[in-house]
């Protein structure tokens, strides 16, 4: 059959312009002016595909309609039309195209005559996007003449802990999605008549920044769209200084103090026994020890080698270096409580020591989450990342070669990788330093709230 001419929108284009039409129309005519890809977006993109790759195994045998490159995908449309006609019953990347409209599914499989189409997520859960995407598929391969008998999200279960070799069947669950589909029917259609008007004008549509650019998903525009815009500073109120309820902050602070940090990284598909879907693993500690009020601060670290051996060696090293008093203060206690409770599932014969560490616990967000430590330098935000620069102005993250822990994460992840000695040292090294100033950072705010108590 001829190839069909190229089509105008795809399903991640539509979903582009159901968030944003500004999004969609700088994707198709000024895609040089995108924000650079961080490290922590680039391994969320990869895991999707390597989820999705996976799932080919709850349905085997079937045959690949994947397009050679990008722009090949009206030559996929032919492949997936002439592969039905041959009378395979699963194809991988299915794709179809229904005026200028195209679509590729990652399952379609042949049951009782009819077709059902699956979509892989590399989520825990269906969410709302998800089913949006899908009602653009239903449409498009319905109104191809294919007759489905369902649609369906495939996702991972969050309740699989892997023991052993990896059991495919208990791993991901499947979400049909059906009502959900055709009730979005008539918003589809309107949609897509929409966004087809978008695509003719001749500039950008004129959308001002808001919520949206970071609902369901953070825009790569936001830098172009943020160029030249002169920021109006909102009211974020006054400044306040509750000196009593500081005080009673402080008064629970048991010397010597040391201030936690946790690094961790977390894989989509398990792959070791006891841990389960985006299970965060620790590989990564900084540790500043204080023996009494204006002492010196001595420094400890643990960097794992890899992924593999993370756990016993960070919890028999934390426990070393926190010994058996003093408070240990964090930001955000949450995190680190969690992340001990699951050591202590690990190493059982560890539960007392690890449930120490965690009855020692205090956390150095409560005077900025509950404002009795307040400037407007902190934007109404309690984040180490607004709070540091607001009382520390000396110290900031953006210098650093890592400076968020999405990108630690992915980066250690990916680290095994790397076969360049000097270039491990460097990226390790890197490591090191954001970790260090994170609680560094908490050495000097604790600094800060103690001044202003004279």
């Amino acid at each position: 059959m001829p190839l069909l001419s190229k089509h105008q929108l795809s399903k991640s284009t539509f979903m582009y312009g159901c968030q944003c039409p500004k999004r969609l129309w700088l994707h198709k005519f000024m895609p040089q002016v995108r924000d650079e890809m961080s490290e922590g977006q680039a391994a969320i993109f990869q895991q999707g595909t390597d989820v999705g790759m996976l799932a080919r195994e709850l349905f085997p045998g079937g045959v690949d309609a994947s397009p050679a490159t990008n722009y090949d995908y009206q030559q996929s449309v032919a492949d997936t039309a002439r592969y039905m006609q041959e009378g395979h019953s699963v194809i991988y990347e299915a794709a179809f195209q229904f005026e200028g409209i195209l679509c590729a599914i990652d399952i379609m499989v042949k049951q009782n005559e009819k077709w059902v189409a699956y979509e892989v997520k590399s989520s825990t859960k269906v969410k709302p996007t998800f089913v949006q995407d899908a009602s653009l598929q239903y449409h498009v391969i319905t109104q191809s003449g294919i007759a489905l008998s369902d649609i369906a999200i495939v996702h991972l279960n969050n309740e699989y802990v892997r023991q052993g070799p990896l059991d495919m069947q208990a791993l991901f669950s499947i979400s049909s999605i059906w009502n959900e589909v055709i009730e979005l029917q008539d918003f589809i259609t309107e949609k897509i008549v929409e966004l087809k008007k978008v695509l003719k004008l001749k500039k950008a549509p004129d959308i001002e920044m808001g919520a949206h650019c970071n609902n369901p998903y953070a825009c790569d525009f936001m830098g172009f769209c943020s160029e030249g815009i002169e920021v109006e500073e909102p009211d974020y109120g006054e400044v306040n200084i509750d000196q009593d309820a500081l005080k009673e902050f402080v008064g629970e602070l048991e010397y010597p103090l040391y201030f936690m940090d946790f690094e961790t990284w977390m894989a989509a598909v398990p792959e070791y026994d006891g841990h389960w879907p985006y299970r965060s693993v620790p590989f990564q500690f900084s540790v500043h020890k204080q023996a009494h009020p204006n002492a010196a601060v001595e420094h400890f670290d643990y960097l794992a080698e890899g992924p593999e051996s993370s756990q016993r060696d960070f919890a028999e090293q934390l426990m070393a270096v926190l010994g058996e008093q003093g408070s240990i203060v964090v930001y955000n206690i949450g995190f680190e409580k969690t992340r001990i409770r699951e050591l202590i599932c690990d190493f059982p014969h560890w539960e007392d020591a690890l449930n120490t560490l965690n009855d020692r616990l205090v956390d150095l967000m409560r005077p900025f989450r509950s404002k009795h430590y307040y400037l407007p330098e902190m934007q109404g935000s309690y984040s180490i990342k607004k709070v540091l620069p607001a009382l520390v102005p000396s110290l900031s993250y953006e210098h650093l070669t890592i400076n968020n822990g999405g990108d630690a994460s992915s980066i250690f992840y990916n680290l095994r990788k790397e076969e360049d000695a000097a270039k491990v040292k460097e990226i390790r090294a890197a490591l090191r330093e954001y970790c260090g100033l994170d609680t560094w950072a908490m050495v000097k705010i604790l600094e800060k709230i103690n001044e202003k108590l004279g």
